[in-house]
């Protein structure tokens, strides 16, 4: 599994940290390779690692920014990803779990091991498999796909 990760240039410490963190424990990371400068915008990044996710099944996303709502939002944009802004572990699972977020969003003002577990969390969660989340899932991307609109 490879995990793309981004940051604005709030959070380009905890990328490093993340980095170094999720590589320490045999996991590898792709950056995305947008420069960072004070004028980066969190768009441009959460567009392109989406569109990586997208690309790559078997690959799952991190994405930073000031309080990580901005690239929750932004990422959410692009079809087919469900990326869930967490700021605990609670949110990571349900998340993924619950939700199937291939996407995680995490705001640079978090203490970086708390940032360090909910990304584990993320990680090591299991996708959803019980059918009523299956079932929601589902007219998420149909929705998305134009094909559901029954409300």
């Amino acid at each position: 599994m490879t995990i793309y990760i981004a940051a604005d240039h709030l959070g380009i410490e905890m990328k490093n940290e993340l980095i170094n963190h999720l590589n320490n424990n045999g996991i590898k990371t792709k950056e995305i390779d947008i420069e960072n400068t004070e004028l980066d915008d969190y768009p441009d990044f959460a567009f392109k690692l989406g569109r990586l996710v997208n690309e790559d099944k078997n690959a799952l996303g991190i994405l930073i920014c000031g309080n990580g709502v901005g690239m929750s939002i932004a990422a959410n944009k692009v079809k087919g990803i469900r990326c869930v802004r967490a700021t605990n572990t609670d949110d990571a699972f349900k998340g993924k779990n619950h939700n199937g977020a291939n996407v995680l969003a995490l705001g640079a003002n978090l203490e970086i091991d708390l940032a360090k577990e909910i990304v584990d969390t993320f990680i090591s969660t299991k996708s959803a498999t019980l059918d009523r989340y299956l079932n929601r899932i589902n007219k998420i991307i149909k929705y998305e796909n134009g094909e559901y609109n029954e409300l």
